[in-house]
C-alpha cells in the first residue's frame, strides 16, 4: 500500500506518544476502502529506515480513522491507549499519587484483555483525591500535570517516575556533521531567573502556598487541588525548576534519522567553533517525520546534564 507520510511525536511532557499515518485515498484509480480492513484498537507497529535496515519507532494502537479530505489519516496512540476505559467513581483520602495510580490499574484490569501492571517511585501526598465520571486516561493525565512526573507505557507496564531520573540511551550531534538546522539559544543559569509559586487547596477552602526559585524574573504558578502538605508542594515546585534553570542551550535541533533518539535519551551537542558551549542534554521531545524527502527528527533539548 502506498504511503504519503508518517509523523511520530514523543514527549515527556505529554501522557501519550502519538503517530499520524497518511495514506492516499485511492490507488490505481481505485478507492481504498481501508475501514473494512482495520478498526479502532488494532495494534500498530511503525518501522522506519533505509535499505531494509529498519528501526522500530512506534508501537501502539489505532485511535481513529479519518477519510474526509481525499486521503486517509490514521491517528495512533502508544500503550497509554489501554487506559482509555471508564473507572469507578471514588473519593480517596490521605493518599498518594501511587495509591491513585494503583487504583486505576486495578480498575482498568477488570475489563482489560491484557493485564497492566504499575512501576511507580513518585509519591505525591493528597489530602483528598476525587475521581468522578472519568476514564483511566483522564486521571493519569491529571496526575502527570499535577506532579510533573514522567508517566508512560512500556509494554503492559505503566511507569510513573520523577522527571530526568531515567536515561534510555545516548545520541551525539555535531553542527558540522549531522545537524541540519537549529533554533538553539545559549543562556547562563544566572540569567534564567524563575520563581515558581505552588498553591495547594485542601478541605474547607484551606490554602497553602510554597514559593521556590529566584525573584525578579519569570513567574510561574501551579495549582493543585487536594494537596496541602508543604513538602509535597515544594517538591512539585522543584520539579518545575528542573526544566527551567540551568546553563546551556534551550530550543531544538533538526537532524536525520540516524542516530536513533527518543525522549529520555541524552544528546551530546558538539560545536567546533564554540567548544565552551558543548554539552550533554536531556531530550524532552522528538518529532520524527517520514515522507518522499526522507526521514528527519526534530529533537527538543531539556536540562543540561553535563
Amino acid at each position: 500500500m502506498l504511503l504519503d507520510s508518517v509523523e511520530i511525536h514523543e514527549s515527556v511532557d505529554l501522557l501519550a506518544d502519538t503517530a499520524t499515518i497518511v495514506l492516499p485515498g485511492a490507488a490505481i484509480n481505485e478507492t481504498l476502502k481501508i475501514e473494512s480492513k482495520i478498526k479502532r484498537g488494532d495494534t500498530v507497529l511503525i518501522q522506519l529506515g533505509y535499505d531494509d535496515e529498519l528501526v522500530t519507532e512506534f508501537e501502539g494502537y489505532l485511535e481513529s480513522i479519518a477519510t474526509d479530505d481525499g486521503s486517509i489519516k490514521l491517528t495512533c496512540e502508544d500503550g497509554i491507549f489501554q487506559t482509555r476505559v471508564p473507572v469507578k467513581d471514588v473519593e480517596m483520602k490521605n493518599c498518594t499519587s501511587k495509591d491513585v495510580a494503583a487504583y486505576l490499574i486495578s480498575e482498568i484490569n477488570q475489563t482489560a484483555k491484557n493485564k497492566l501492571s504499575l512501576e511507580c517511585d513518585y509519591e505525591m501526598k493528597y489530602d483528598k483525591f476525587v475521581i468522578s465520571k472519568a476514564m483511566g486516561y483522564d486521571v493519569f493525565k491529571k496526575l502527570q500535570e499535577e506532579s510533573k512526573g514522567n508517566i508512560y507505557a512500556k509494554g503492559q507496564v505503566i511507569h510513573f517516575h520523577p522527571a530526568y531520573l531515567e536515561k534510555f540511551g545516548d545520541a551525539s550531534y555535531d553542527f558540522a556533521v549531522n545537524i541540519e538546522k537549529s533554533d538553539l539559544v545559549y543562556k547562563k543559569e544566572e540569567d534564567r531567573r524563575v520563581q515558581v509559586e505552588v498553591e495547594g487547596f485542601g478541605k474547607d477552602g484551606q490554602r497553602v502556598m510554597v514559593t521556590v526559585g529566584t525573584t525578579g524574573g519569570e513567574k510561574r504558578c501551579v495549582k493543585i487541588n487536594g494537596v496541602t502538605d508543604e513538602a509535597t508542594l515544594r517538591k512539585r515546585g522543584e520539579e518545575e525548576l528542573k526544566y527551567l534553570v540551568f546553563t546551556g542551550f534551550e530550543g531544538s535541533i533538526t537532524a536525520w534519522h540516524i542516530p536513533v533518539v527518543h525522549p529520555g535519551y541524552s544528546a551530546k551537542i558538539k560545536d567546533a567553533d564554540y567548544t565552551d558551549k558543548e554539552g550533554t542534554y536531556y531530550v524532552t521531545a522528538v518529532t520524527t517525520s517520514a515522507g518522499e524527502s526522507g526521514i528527519v527528527r526534530k529533537v527538543q533539548l531539556g536540562r543540561k546534564l553535563a
